[in-house]
């Protein structure tokens, strides 16, 4: 298992296949899963095609999913301002599964492992890695 930290603006796309992939090459596993795990509830793992437009789209689709101007009882609850933050995680998920053989993730040709930052503010945001 190996935890990685990586520090975050809001709305923040990561690509982060090369760490996973490298997390893959050091195991003693030739084939299994990498189990890829945000730690916290307003961060969020997909993959993308991580590219200039999708980095601005799927921001801009999820801010019209859960708007941030929107009224949550999220905020009745702790007094803050990120109920839209825990609902994108949420809707994307802060976890995946990803097959590996021969040392190697088996992702299509622009599939990349990404960490999304959903929260209003800038995060020190925790990934584990895990092979299975």
């Amino acid at each position: 298992m190996k935890i990685v930290e990586f520090e975050m603006e809001r709305d923040e796309i990561l690509d982060i296949t090369d760490e996973v992939q490298k997390f893959v090459e050091k195991s003693e596993k030739e084939d299994g899963a990498v189990l890829i795990f945000s730690v916290g509830s307003t961060g969020a793992i997909t993959t993308l095609e991580y590219e200039p437009g999708l980095k601005r789209d799927l921001p801009m689709i999820m801010e019209k999913i859960a708007p941030y101007s929107d009224y949550y009882e999220h905020h009745r609850t702790w007094n803050d301002d990120n109920g839209s933050s825990h609902v994108k995680s949420a809707i994307i998920g802060t976890s995946m599964i990803v097959p590996f053989s021969n040392r190697r993730l088996m992702l299509g040709t622009w599939q990349q492992i990404v960490l999304i930052n959903f929260d209003t503010r800038r995060r020190k945001r925790r990934v584990i890695l895990h092979v299975l």
